[in-house]
């Protein structure tokens, strides 16, 4: 078992203790409803869980990323809608800017964003550009002290909801990803809307749809990074992006297991406990090791992060890895329960789906491989 140390153990209890008493009871109706939790986000907020890796003179919790894993794996255990929401707002739609923005970028942006007073939203994916990142059709123009931007992004966590907007557009034609570039789109900004939010299998209570451009002007200093920089920082983005992924898919598994225990234990068949029974048994116990290995993974990777030391291809493995164990687990959780596990009155049919989206946000699993394989190939 991997000691935490004493800082990072009380950040679990933390987490845990609010997630259990204030997320818990509404993870069925935050998935029926496919209400945003609002309340339970703001409650977030004031705990600091929305902004745990930045450091507090910008409103944030001043942990690690190894706590920030820790954070999303801890509430994912009980609702992966929450998870998802924590996880995309601080990976993808603040990180980005504390990173690569300017002082008067992160000044005007940051302090909202890592207390939890807003929500970030992160504009990679669109129609014809999902795997293929470098395929973007979207273009920004450059028209005096302002950029005129024109497309559609789909898919995007925290579309309707966020107050800033992370997209990235075209800026100079025919250089391919060089030629791409990364912008700050505020809410009200005319000319940008949400279009249509997305129906889901899962993580319902998630906020999910297209964000739409048309001749969207926003100011020069809107610019994240230099022009042609925006591909570099999207990838850079999503290389600790995927180890909250990782950290997502861990917590749903390990909900689907816990719920597993509970109910080998109280379940009877042919007048014993079904956890007495081999192939249950046998069950609980791949899931429990795989569980593991996956932790040890989103850990390692976690920490490379923390010690600023190359981490892309241990992120993508652990992203790879603990996004498959989700599935196992929780498919496995499903057969261990029987026809209940079928049943909208156990978790577990929910964990089954909510599981699915992590082989394939920030990256497929067959993305995922080749990352890993060509980093291997170039040594």
């Amino acid at each position: 078992m991997f000691e935490l140390e004493e800082e990072h153990r009380m950040i679990r209890e933390m987490v845990r203790d609010f997630a259990v008493s204030d997320i818990e009871p509404r993870a069925a109706e935050i998935d029926e409803t496919g209400e945003f939790p609002w309340d339970v986000i703001r409650k977030m907020g004031d705990l600091g869980l929305m902004g745990i890796p930045f450091p507090q003179e910008w409103g944030g919790g001043g942990g690690d990323t190894l706590a920030y894993a820790i954070g999303v794996e801890e509430v994912s255990r009980v609702c992966g809608s929450t998870g998802i929401t924590m996880a995309a707002h601080i990976s993808l739609g603040t990180y980005p800017i504390y990173r690569f923005g300017t002082e008067e970028q992160k000044q005007k942006y940051l302090p909202r964003l890592c207390s939890g007073k807003a929500l970030g939203a992160f504009a990679l994916t669109e129609p014809n550009a999902g795997s293929d990142a470098g395929g973007t059709e979207t273009t920004a123009v450059r028209d005096g002290n302002e950029y005129v931007l024109n497309g559609t992004k789909n898919f995007i966590t925290s579309a309707s909801l966020a107050e800033v907007c992370i997209a990235t557009a075209v800026t100079e034609k025919g250089q391919g990803t060089h030629g791409i570039s990364a912008f700050l789109v505020e809410k009200e900004t005319p000319g940008f809307r949400p279009g249509k939010k997305e129906d889901k299998l899962g993580l319902r209570g998630s906020n999910t749809g297209e964000l739409i451009f048309e001749d969207c002007r926003i100011p020069a200093a809107n610019l994240l990074g230099k022009e042609g920089q925006g591909f570099g920082i999207f990838m850079n983005t999503l290389d600790g992006g995927r180890i909250s992924i990782g950290a997502m898919a861990l917590g749903i598994a390990q909900g689907a297991f816990d719920a597993s225990l509970r109910f080998a234990g109280e379940r009877k068949q042919f007048g014993r406990h079904i956890g007495r029974f081999g192939a249950i048994q046998g069950m609980l116990a791949d899931m429990a090791t795989e569980i593991e290995a996956a932790r040890l993974m989103i850990y390692h990777a976690s920490m490379l992060k923390d010690q600023q030391k190359p981490f892309s291809v241990e992120s993508a493995m652990c992203k790879l890895y603990a996004s498959e164990v989700a599935m196992r687990v929780t498919t496995k959780a499903i057969q261990i329960h029987g026809g209940y596990g079928y049943m909208k009155d156990y978790p577990v049919e929910r964990y089954f789906r909510d599981a699915k989206l992590t082989e394939i946000g920030e990256g497929t699993s067959e993305i995922q491989r080749l990352v890993i394989a060509r980093s291997y190939l170039k040594s």
